[in-house]
């Protein structure tokens, strides 16, 4: 009988359900679950027949960010090596999950710290437990931002908050985080699950091509372009999105009084 997988990938429906799955570990990344979530990640991308996805971890924890045990080992061994993973890993995962053409939903149903944090607020939108465990961590140990925290952090909480939670380390829930900024619900932890998967499912039904315009739009808002570009961008994404199947299918429903059901295409 084999090792169980690192990472559990299902498709059904037009939902990806992926899920971090070394649970007896806090789910920390080891370059074995890095490896798997790049190569999925980038595949689930690809996908057309995939239109949502559920990021998620096995048992009681999200994610405490970096296998520091692993990490140990590559400062005594080969300390050059050991920054490798940003490029690699953490920025590749990043930017997967903040630009693939489709939402992606975080399931954070226990402690999320370090690049696990960076994931989660990577997604587009993120479900949270109540009283769980939030933090930066990455001045415990020496080092500084990684998963994009840089920027997503004070675009949430504003950059006098970012400075505080990076700076010092300090740990919070997300019922504090909503009051500076932080979206998505805060349920009992043992709500997390269902009301995240009932979001990615209602999510994969939608209009995908949309959906991704508005991803692809955000970003380039995010970049601080000139007021000209980004409507000049909004054009070019409207214009793709007036010429859909889904977007005549809805306009036709609208007249009808009916509810458009969305192809993706």
């Amino acid at each position: 009988m084999g090792a169980e997988p690192v990472l559990l990938v299902e498709r059904a429906r037009g939902l990806a359900r992926v899920t971090l799955n070394r649970a007896a570990h806090g789910n920390a990344l080891d370059t074995a679950l890095k490896d798997a979530l790049v190569a999925e990640l980038t595949a689930i991308a690809a996908d057309d027949g995939v239109r949502a996805v559920l990021l998620s971890g096995a048992g009681p924890v999200f994610c405490v960010g970096q296998d520091l045990g692993e990490l140990a080992g590559t400062l005594r061994d080969a300390p050059e090596r050991a920054s490798e993973t940003v490029e690699l890993h953490f920025s590749p995962i990043t930017r997967l999950l903040a630009t693939m053409p489709k939402p992606v939903v975080a399931a954070v149903h226990g402690t999320c710290v370090g690049a696990g944090l960076g994931f989660a607020l990577a997604c587009d939108l993120q479900v949270w437990g109540s009283g769980v465990t939030l933090g930066t961590a990455f001045s415990k140990v020496g080092l500084t931002c990684d998963s994009g925290v840089s920027l997503t952090l004070p675009a949430l909480v504003g950059p006098a908050r970012a400075r505080e939670l990076l700076l010092l380390a300090r740990s919070f829930t997300p019922d504090e985080a909503v009051g500076w900024g932080f979206a998505g619900p805060v349920v009992p932890q043992e709500e997390v699950t269902a009301v995240a998967l009932a979001l990615a499912e209602q999510l994969a039904t939608g209009p995908t091509l949309a959906y991704a315009s508005t991803k692809r739009l955000l970003g380039l808002a995010s970049a601080g372009l000139p007021l000209d570009d980004v409507l000049a961008a909004e054009g070019v994404e409207q214009a793709r999105c007036g010429r859909s199947a889904d977007h005549a299918h809805a306009v036709e429903s609208f007249l009808a009084k009916r509810e458009p059901v969305f192809s993706g295409r």
